[in-house]
């Protein structure tokens, strides 16, 4: 007897066999069993996750001489036959292969003849989105009106590309990643009926490495069995799908974060010696740096053993969030380069070598900023200055330098000019203090467009002006707070904003009016954390999951907590020693 594969021996043959989509299996249980079954369904979804399968025990369920429950029997002449393939009234088609108009046409021709044997005609069309605009033109008409005794079932992994005159003609069921949980619970199943040893831990990895999809999850486990091993250990699979042990992982990062390049490039060149993929090498390191950061932030994990947890509370308690999350988004973007080249050793080892640069990763964490409240971002706001200082001079008329308006008057004596000259530089100085000062603490923009009266008060504005996600400090969260903002933020987490996720966790969110929403940090916002949630992506991730919460458009604003009115009372002091004041906006 020929070998079967492991996906197509253990192939669900009832609904109650497929794992992880009770919320589709259930729904077309019930149209069976109601006898209302539509003429034409769409089941999209990821690779391995049931749509081949449900697709066949739903043509098997309408034509069974003897359901149950929305079940196929599988002992009738219909099933058996279905099952086996010798069943011609079920036509399963790849359009892969098949997606010309001829052979849509010929389909076309052969629905008018009634089935032979079964009570209806079930024309099966997996991936489906490779059939060509010709042929989706001629499966339309018949599509929306086939006779009484035909029905459609159409798969695809790519709906965004089917027409949607197509897509309004179909029933559709969106199909979700399986748990690891579920895929684990079947594997032991599998493993069970078919003899297989195997170790808990390497069904934990299998599950997760499976990604969703249970039949990758099989593959696998396939693999490690055609090995010949008394047992299957968390270490064989590993090693088969070349991913590195997880003592290799430890050693790079805790070389890294000790920022020795030496030790970090000899457990690279171990590990790319083992024959491991380079790409399972950076997303087994950003794991496992991510999960150092779930412990420090949370103080468990719980796939890891004793020892390897003392191991990761070791480096989590020597480095800090940041650094942990800046590691994570350097890899990234790491990961998105080496698909890009073909020197793929060379740039993993560059990239490492940036990791472990100290006064690199020191400056980019401050943002360039220095430890004397100075910045260099003050240089992009040299227009701002300028457009402050003649403002300065016009409130004292006799003061204004000279070259500037040409109003100093030429009898003045050069100690005049000189006293003058040192008033001027002196009321530049404490201005370009505000301004870096202002810039430094909130990232934002000076406006001085508005002169009030005679006074010609001074106006610094502290908001952003490029986007919606302004930082406001001097704001008391005082507004209605927002229920169901920690839903929202696990939301971010499963649709894979991971990074906006760990930079808001702790975080509070308030409505300052009816348009806005304040997101409150209580322990202020770091400046790599601000690198990250003012990216376009993350505002317009956060805008969207605010504004589907409220039914409708709302504008997102960060709320520094930890230092309220540092800035107000350093520009009060500033303001008093100038002899002019200085009013700082609050939005």
């Amino acid at each position: 007897m020929s070998y079967t594969a492991l996906y197509r021996k253990f192939r669900p043959i009832k609904f109650s066999e497929i794992v992880g989509q009770e919320h589709i299996t259930r729904t077309l249980r019930n149209q069976i069993i109601a006898n209302r079954v539509g003429h034409a369904y769409l089941l999209t979804g990821g690779r391995g996750t049931g749509k081949t399968s449900a697709a066949k025990i739903l043509a098997r369920a309408i034509n069974c001489l003897n359901p149950q429950d929305g079940e196929p029997c599988n002992e009738c002449e219909i099933c058996k036959a279905a099952i086996q393939g010798s069943l011609t009234d079920i036509v399963e088609m790849d359009a892969a292969s098949n997606n010309s108009v001829e052979d849509i046409r010929s389909i076309r021709e052969e629905v008018n003849f009634l089935p032979t044997v079964a009570k209806y005609r079930v024309y099966i069309i997996d991936e489906v989105h490779m059939l060509s605009v010709g042929a989706f033109n001629a499966l339309l008409k018949t599509l929306e009106e086939p006779p009484e005794h035909v029905k459609f079932i159409l798969a695809t992994t790519e709906p965004q590309k089917l027409p949607a005159t197509i897509l309004s003609r179909c029933q559709r069921f969106d199909y979700k990643k399986i748990s690891p949980e579920n895929i684990k619970s079947r594997l032991e199943f599998i493993c069970k009926e078919s003899n297989i040893n195997i170790t808990d831990e390497a069904l934990k990895t299998i599950s997760v490495l499976a990604e969703g999809a249970m039949r990758d999850g099989l593959s696998i486990l396939e693999r490690c069995v055609q090995e010949g091993e008394d047992e299957i250990n968390d270490d064989k699979v590993k090693e088969l799908v070349g991913i590195p042990k997880v003592e290799y992982i430890n050693k790079i990062v805790n070389s890294v974060i000790d920022y020795n390049v030496e030790e970090t490039l000899q457990n690279i060149d171990t590990v790319i010696a083992d024959g491991k993929d380079l790409n399972n090498l950076i997303w087994e390191i950003i794991k496992y740096v991510k999960d150092i950061l779930v412990f420090k932030s949370s103080g468990s994990l719980s796939l890891y053993n004793e020892n390897e947890l003392s191991k990761i509370k070791e480096i989590s308690e020597k480095t800090s969030k940041d650094r942990l999350l800046k590691i994570i988004y350097d890899l990234s973007e790491l990961a998105n380069d080496l698909k890009m080249t073909t020197q793929k050793t060379i740039m993993l080892e560059v990239g490492i070598m940036k990791l472990c640069n100290q006064e690199a990763s020191k400056s980019s964490n401050l943002n360039g900023e220095s430890s004397n409240g100075t910045m260099q971002a003050a240089q992009q706001s040299g227009a701002q200055q300028a457009s402050i200082q003649p403002a300065v001079y016009a409130s004292f008329p006799n003061e204004a330098p000279a070259g500037n308006n040409g109003n100093m008057q030429s009898g003045n004596s050069a100690s005049n000019n000189k006293e003058l000259e040192s008033k001027i530089k002196e009321l530049e100085n404490k201005i370009n203090k505000i301004t870096n000062l202002v810039i430094h603490n909130q990232g934002t923009n000076v406006d001085n467009s508005s002169e009030k009266s005679s006074n010609t008060r001074k106006t610094i504005n502290r908001n952003t002006s490029n986007g919606p996600t302004n930082i406001v400090k001097n704001i008391a969260p005082t507004g209605k707070k927002v229920e169901g903002w920690g839903n929202m933020v696990k939301g971010l987490k499963e649709s894979g904003d991971v990074m906006l996720y760990m930079n808001l966790l702790n975080t509070t969110a308030t409505e300052i009016n009816d348009m806005t929403v304040g997101i409150v940090f209580p322990d202020g916002i770091t400046p790599f954390g601000q690198s990250i949630l003012d990216k376009p992506e993350s505002v317009a991730a956060l805008s969207k999951v605010i504004s589907m919460e409220y039914g409708k458009t709302m504008q997102v604003r960060y709320i520094d907590a930890k230092h309220p009115e540092q800035t107000k009372d350093i520009v009060g002091e500033i303001s008093k020693e100038m002899g002019m004041p200085i009013n700082v906006i609050d939005e």
